[in-house]
């Protein structure tokens, strides 16, 4: 782990409580971040992001932490489309149910230097070409952004029980299309983009399984989750603008994280 000043590296995992004991010891508020976004089965899920939000709970109800923030995913509105969704759909179960004062954080897609999710999207986009899911829409938050909201999210003045979907405040959110061509713009490419159908996607998931096994990146699970047609935040649960709004232009941000791809040998 890298030394950064100001953080306090502490060892340990989600299901190892005297870690978590330690990482919460003193602390006012809790970010949980933590969790699992692909895995072969529905057991590894539940682990990660069901039992490892119960876990992180108890430790900052043991600390008496004044306040919990809840990362969570859109995916959580449509729990019957992946795995994914369903455990963390159960994790904000147990967030809002908890006596914490909590909030909850529905992020869209989050893009940004260090992301390894969207990096294959890039790689396309230099190379002339994106594949995309199914015609759609998607909402997109650049991690600086999200970042800053969370930290607003800690103080415990905030109101209780807030559940957040936060973006990059482009009304209506992009089209695939739209938000392909972004990608072209960003690393300096006119590039086409073609929205893969359905079963296009499901085939990619079993060859990637059987090439790469349990580290397949596109599962059947996430293939069920790509193609819902709208991943968009409801503007309803936007942030208070008191509290926070975003400030990062969108192909502004993409071209940054391009060139921090660049810098470091990743793009």
């Amino acid at each position: 782990m890298r030394k950064r000043k100001g953080i306090e590296w502490i060892d340990g995992a989600l299901d190892n409580r005297d870690s978590l004991d330690r990482l919460v010891q003193g602390a006012e508020a809790v970010i949980h971040v933590a969790g699992i976004i692909n895995a072969p089965n529905a057991a590894a899920f539940e682990t990660g992001n069901v039992a490892g939000t119960a876990a992180m709970l108890a430790a900052a109800q043991k600390a008496k932490v004044k306040r919990f923030v809840h990362v969570s995913s859109l995916a959580a509105r449509e729990p019957q489309l992946s795995l994914y969704g369903a455990s963390k759909a159960r994790s904000e179960h147990l967030v809002e149910k908890s006596a914490l004062s909590s909030a909850i954080v529905r992020p869209p897609a989050v893009y940004g230097p260090g992301d390894r999710e969207i990096l294959e999207l890039f790689k396309m986009a230099t190379r002339g070409i994106v594949l995309l899911p199914p015609h759609g829409l998607l909402s997109v938050i650049h991690v600086d952004d999200l970042s800053r909201l969370l930290l607003a999210l800690t103080d415990p003045e905030c109101p209780a029980g807030l559940l957040v979907e936060p973006d990059d405040g482009r009304e209506g959110g992009w089209t695939h299309e739209a938000f392909g061509q972004a990608l072209g713009r960003s690393v300096g490419r006119r590039v086409v983009t073609l929205s893969m159908p359905r079963s296009m996607l499901r085939l990619g998931a079993r060859i990637d399984g059987i090439l790469r096994g349990p580290a397949a990146k596109l599962t059947a699970d996430r293939a069920a989750y790509f193609c819902h047609p709208d991943w968009t935040v409801a503007p309803s649960r936007g942030a208070p603008e008191a509290l926070w709004r975003p400030v990062i232009d969108t192909d502004e941000g993409l071209m940054a994280t391009a060139r921090w791809y660049r810098a470091e040998g990743w793009l």
